[in-house]
């Protein structure tokens, strides 16, 4: 694949009604409507039925991202007010787990709000009314408009966890126009969460409920989980005129020996990833096969931006080929999962390596999450859309969900 120069984010743009933007979840989870596009068919379901409409013995990948209370508030001694947004732990650890086990303090990577009229003071937050303290120092300028600060607190015995969770607010979208409440704290994160990390919900996931889920164990659809940490690069839209120009955050990701197995699998009828997230990260595996295969003594710890579009198609092998060199370089290693990193973007022109179905929302004009629906589905994107608007449907995080096929 070459690199998609003369790929421009104008023709990926559509008319957004600030109306049709969903600023509340529906009453149940699976309450929400469900657009089905196969074989170029549009068809208006009901999510509660998706059971019935996924592909028996077909393999579905959820991201078990769990979203962190990464909005903290803070009252200058003047009294205005400083946002600070958690984005990725520094020290003493880059590792999120072990940095939400701190239990004196850390240092982040932080986008900072009102950050011009904070100086040298520590700001301080008060965590209960028995004397419990966060403590904010800015240490640091960072790239890209953020700083490093450095939490401390009282009582020591609590993790920056527990902290998130005592402090913290729930870090919905830009694009919803409220205060965050009870509510979100539990509809803004998916049933089968598991891993803290992200600072955005893996939001096609949040329409499934555990009864859905058993439904589709009956039906013979396996499921297997990925995590990939949602950074706050997803609400980033592509602001140069020509894609190439864009740039991808690095985001983490994890997924065990035992699930890239079950993607070998040759009883899956198909493989359906649960979100554009899932589906990168999925994708992300065969070109970390890929390298494994080419230079399997060595290293390998991420997939870059544009890494599929600069290898030539004459050195590509196939799915399950790259596969097998990423298990046999897991158990060369001794390791029962790959930890690492992607930042590998999907624009029209990608051939699709692992996945074969996708669940989604609808997504922003002009975002990198549009163009991968456009990747998966040519020009049809813009027919699901124009009928998804026509017909009434709510969209991005809160909105209702499509699925390809």
């Amino acid at each position: 694949m070459a690199l998609p120069s003369g790929l421009h984010i104008a023709d990926y743009n559509y008319d957004l009604p600030a109306d049709r933007i969903a600023q509340r979840p529906p009453g149940l989870r699976d309450a929400s409507r469900l657009l089905v596009y196969r074989d170029g068919l549009i068809a208006d379901e009901q999510f509660s039925d998706i059971h019935r409409l996924i592909p028996e013995g077909s393999l579905l990948v959820f991201n078990n991202t769990r979203v962190v209370k990464a909005r903290l508030m803070f009252a200058k001694s003047t009294g205005g007010i400083v946002e600070i947004f958690c984005l990725e732990p520094i020290a003493p650890s880059a590792d999120f787990q072990l940095a939400f086990q701190q239990q004196t303090s850390c240092r982040w990577n932080c986008l900072v709000g009102n950050s011009k009229k904070w100086k040298n003071e520590v700001l301080l937050k008060s965590l209960d009314d028995k004397g419990g303290v966060l403590k904010a120092d800015r240490k640091a300028s960072l790239a890209d408009g953020c700083f490093e600060i450095e939490f401390s607190w009282v009582p020591s015995g609590l993790s920056f966890s527990e902290i998130l969770m005592l402090a913290g607010q729930v870090p919905l979208p830009p694009y919803i126009l409220r205060p965050s409440d009870d509510e979100d704290a539990d509809r803004y994160q998916t049933v089968y969460a598991r891993h803290e990390g992200s600072v955005a919900a893996p939001t096609a996931g949040l329409h499934f409920t555990k009864e859905i889920l058993e439904r589709l164990r009956v039906r013979n659809c396996p499921e297997e989980t990925v995590t990939l940490h949602v950074g706050l690069g997803t609400f980033r839209p592509v602001s140069v005129a020509d894609v190439s120009g864009h740039v991808m955050h690095q985001e983490a990701i994890s997924v065990k020996l035992s699930t890239i197995k079950s993607l070998r699998n040759p009883l899956n009828t198909s493989v359906i990833a649960v979100g554009t997230t899932s589906a990168r990260t999925l994708e992300s595996l065969y070109w970390l096969g890929l390298k494994a295969s080419v230079n399997p003594a060595t290293e390998i710890k991420t997939v870059n931006q544009w890494d599929p579009y600069e290898t030539e198609n004459s050195r590509l092998p196939g799915t399950k080929e790259a596969l097998d060199a990423l298990i046999q370089y897991l158990e060369r290693a001794g390791l029962s999962e790959f930890q690492g990193s992607t930042s590998l973007i999907i624009v029209p022109g990608y051939k699709f390596r692992v996945v074969q179905g996708l669940i989604t929302n609808f997504h922003m004009p002009q975002s990198t999450l549009l163009l991968l629906i456009a990747a998966f589905t040519g020009d049809n994107w813009k027919k699901v859309y124009s009928h998804a608007l026509a017909k009434g449907y709510r969209f991005l995080s809160y909105g209702d969900a499509c699925m390809f096929l």
